[in-house]
Parts: C-alpha cells; sequence; structure tokens
C-alpha cells in the first residue's frame, strides 16, 4: 500500500470497479474512465492495482493497449485473435479478460466503437475495460464515473519523496539530511518525473557535502529559470517546451533540452540519461538523445530527450569576434 503515495483513495475506486460484480443477467461491458494531466501517474495507479492479487485472481489476462493499437486496422478482428489467444490460458476464472487502453489526448470516437463492439463479442460476461487519458472526453465513455487525478498535496509528495530517497534508513537519525531532502523536494515544485532522478543520486550518496552541494545547484537553477523565463524549469519540460538546464560541473555551461518523446520499451533507449549529463561528468559532443525517465511498469515508457551541451564561454567569445 505504502508506494501509493496519497493516491489511496482513487486506488479503492479502481479496485472496487475491478472487483464489483454485475447482478446476473447484466450483459453491459463495464468501462471505467481514468482522467487526469499528463504525469500525474495515471499508469502507475492503474499498474499499481492491477498488481493487488485480488484482481490477478480475478481476471486471467490482463491486456494493455495503447492509442497505437487502435489505428490497427486488426481490431475488427480482434474477436477471432482473442479468442484464439487466450483459449490456451482460459483453464480457470471463466477466462475474465481486463483490458488497458492508455490514450494520450481524446479518443476517435468511430475508433472506440469498433473497439467496444468487438471487445464485446469475444469477451467472456465479467471482463472490464480501464481507459485512461489528459482528455476529460473519456468520461463520457464510461459506464461508472471517472475517477480523477489531480497533482500531488505537498504532504503526499514529500511522503513520496521521503520515502524513496531514505528507503530502509530511518530518516531520523539523519535530520540534516532530512532538513536537505525537504528543500530540495520544496524545489521540485512536485514533479514527480525530474524527482526520480534526483532521489537516485541521492539515496546512492549518502554524504552531507553532496547533498548540499545538489541543493545549491539546484537553488541556483530554479532561481535563475525563474528570473529569466518566469517559471520552473519543470514547467518547460512537462509541457514538452524547449528548457535549458545547468551542469553541476561547469556553471558555464547550458543543456539545451530540445523537444522530448515517449517510446515503449520494444525501442532502443538512449545509453545517456539525462542526470549524468546534469550532475556527473558525461558530457556528450553535438546533439544527442538522454533517457529521462523508465516507466517501471507495463508498457515501460521511456521519456527521451533531445539535447545539446552549449558553453556560454564559447559561444560568447565567438560572438564577440565575429
Amino acid at each position: 500500500g505504502n508506494c501509493m503515495f496519497g493516491r489511496q483513495m482513487e486506488a479503492e475506486l479502481v479496485l472496487n470497479f475491478l472487483l464489483h460484480t454485475q447482478p446476473h443477467g447484466a450483459e453491459e461491458l463495464e468501462v471505467l474512465p481514468v482522467v487526469g494531466p499528463g504525469r500525474v501517474g495515471k499508469s502507475t495507479l492503474v499498474a499499481h492495482v492491477c498488481n493487488d492479487e485480488r484482481v490477478r485472481d480475478r481476471f486471467s489476462k490482463i491486456m494493455f493497449l495503447t492509442d497505437h493499437d487502435f489505428k490497427d486496422k486488426k481490431l475488427t478482428n480482434l474477436g477471432e485473435r482473442c479468442l484464439m489467444k487466450y483459449e490456451n490460458s482460459m483453464v480457470n476464472k471463466d477466462g475474465r479478460l481486463l483490458i488497458v487502453v492508455e490514450v494520450a489526448g481524446d479518443i476517435n470516437q468511430s475508433e472506440w466503437k469498433r473497439l467496444y463492439a468487438a471487445s464485446k463479442q469475444c469477451l467472456t460476461s465479467g471482463s472490464k475495460i480501464i481507459i485512461t487519458s489528459r482528455s476529460d472526453k473519456i468520461t463520457k465513455l464510461g459506464t461508472t464515473r471517472a475517477v480523477t487525478l489531480k497533482y500531488l498535496s505537498d504532504e503526499a509528495y514529500w511522503y513520496f519523496f521521503k520515502t524513496l530517497t531514505f528507503g530502509s534508513t530511518d530518516p531520523k537519525l539523519h535530520p540534516k539530511l532530512v532538513h536537505m531532502a525537504m528543500e530540495i523536494a520544496r524545489m521540485m515544485n512536485r514533479c514527480l518525473l525530474s524527482a526520480t532522478g534526483t532521489i537516485c543520486l541521492l539515496m546512492n550518496n549518502f554524504d552531507i557535502r553532496y547533498w548540499r552541494k545538489v541543493m545549491t545547484f539546484l537553488r541556483g537553477l530554479v532561481k535563475w529559470y525563474d528570473s529569466k523565463f518566469g517559471e520552473h524549469p519543470c514547467d518547460a519540460l512537462n509541457q514538452n517546451r524547449p528548457a535549458h538546464l545547468w551542469r553541476i560541473e561547469s556553471p558555464s555551461e547550458r543543456i539545451m533540452v530540445d523537444h522530448q518523446y515517449e517510446c515503449s520499451s520494444q525501442k532502443e533507449v538512449p545509453k545517456v540519461e539525462l542526470r549524468s549529463v546534469m550532475y556527473g561528468t558525461l558530457k556528450p559532443s553535438g546533439r544527442f538523445e538522454a533517457l529521462g525517465w523508465r516507466s517501471p511498469i507495463p508498457p515501460y515508457y521511456n521519456y527521451i530527450y533531445t539535447c545539446e551541451v552549449r558553453d556560454l564561454k564559447t559561444t560568447s567569445a565567438k560572438r564577440k569576434r565575429t
């Protein structure tokens, strides 16, 4: 339960939807929409609930689909496909299936109708669908009230940050580190994605001098960003706008983050991690791709940034010469 960081109530709602049995004879295929802004933790919540033993006992199979799968004309023969695919695994649980559909934005109504009709034909009664999206429009596809996720409260975010950073170490034994961790968490602006990289650094290096270095670095970056662009660097990253990050090793260098994309685990992932360029000595030349964050749950999305390191000293020197 602990790893849900202040999402207990929403997790209960999803769990109740999955474990609730319809009155006998109700033939409707039930659909639960899960809505919330980008990166708020929709997939994490659903995956967490799908890992619950009661859910695993109830469904013989959990299928993860994304809207790319919809574009697939093969969906019309989802009927034949899913029967063939699941016949062998349908020994128990009456072959109930759970389909989790991740949609980035709005969903094409006719594609949805096609998927829904095909699923209804081929799925055993008691099967269910969960659909997640950033768009409120999916709420009307639900057969039940949508679960809406908002960004974590400060308390929940601090709990998340502290629990991951200190792990099995008792924070009370390190009051100074806790104090710094609070300051660092505050500077993360409740962003889950950026926090995961920073947390990895801190938990792998329980050294007060190192933590102070990271804290001072972040404080400087956030302050500079605010005075130059009037926002927090996480805002730009979360909304997929270009961002300018610093390198801890060299104050005159900027990491220009151009844009980012998500790709699933099947694709080749860049070896370079963004946090190694920000906090380490790694400095690729020219334009490069860097892994920003890897989701720990299916379909294991990777968030990849296109970047370039520029040195302000050399660029201003060049400018003077020209």
